[in-house]
């Protein structure tokens, strides 16, 4: 296994999977408007408030718009590490995001107790649009092979597009759910489309996605050879190896009588 490099220049490859561009482009405007806790008499009335409401069973209106916000924030701030780690390198510092995010680390650590947890969000975000692409894919493929060469599609191209934030949700905090999550969504479409049991198709999920992350791990850091293949026939290859494998068993399984 190649080690991920300390900085991957910005490819210029079309974001069809949305993993950075999805992010929107909106200034960090509020931070001015979330106080750390509640002080003087303000935060007394506000306390007042919150402590009547539970009481009686009523919603808080002023709690649920300040959790809305929150929320909402969240969502922007891991669009902004998204950003920063793409330009910059997995390797950014929280100083970094805050920066780029337009805000403080204070602000930051608000949201994300520590780096390892806005890493978890930012692979969450992440998976999140992949579970969107690869469903899609599943969904209009008109063969299940033609559903596996889109699948192994969307992950080459998640890696291309930008290495960083791939690195950064996979190797830079061990531990992290991202891959777990990505075997989830590629073997639920399988057990379906194959008619496989699920224990056969988790593994097979595991094993394909470790398969695919591997090949393209290497493709990555041999894309510079005067031979290298291209996304495409790296797909093509992947797909026939796979097919041929535990899948064209499955699919030579279900044709039995």
């Amino acid at each position: 296994m190649h080690s991920p490099p300390s900085h991957c220049p910005r490819p210029e490859v079309p974001d069809t999977v949305g993993l950075v561009s999805h992010a929107t482009e909106e200034a960090a405007t509020a931070d001015a408007t979330e106080p750390a806790t509640s002080t003087g008499a303000a935060g007394a009335g506000e306390r007042v408030d919150r402590a009547v409401a539970a009481v009686h069973g009523a919603p808080d209106g002023r709690s649920t718009r300040w959790d809305d916000h929150r929320a909402a924030r969240r969502v922007e701030l891991v669009h902004a590490a998204r950003r920063a780690v793409h330009k910059v390198g997995p390797e950014v510092s929280m100083d970094e995001i805050a920066t780029r995010a337009g805000t403080s680390k204070s602000i930051v650590y608000r949201y994300f107790v520590d780096k390892p947890g806005l890493q978890q969000a930012v692979g969450e975000a992440v998976v999140a649009q992949m579970r969107e692409a690869l469903t899609s894919a599943a969904r209009t493929a008109s063969t299940p092979r033609d559903a596996l060469r889109s699948m192994v599609a969307v992950y080459l191209e998640m890696i291309e597009h930008s290495p960083n934030v791939y690195y950064f949700v996979t190797r830079t905090a061990p531990g992290l759910p991202f891959l777990d999550s990505v075997i989830e969504i590629v073997a639920l479409p399988f057990a379906q489309e194959m008619d496989a049991d699920p224990v056969d198709a988790a593994a097979w999920g595991a094993g394909a996605v470790g398969f695919i992350r591997g090949t393209g791990e290497w493709w990555m850091s041999a894309r510079d050879a005067p031979d290298a293949l291209s996304r495409d026939e790296v797909t093509d290859r992947v797909t026939a190896w796979l097919w041929g494998g535990p899948v064209g068993v499955l699919a030579r399984g279900r044709r039995a009588p």
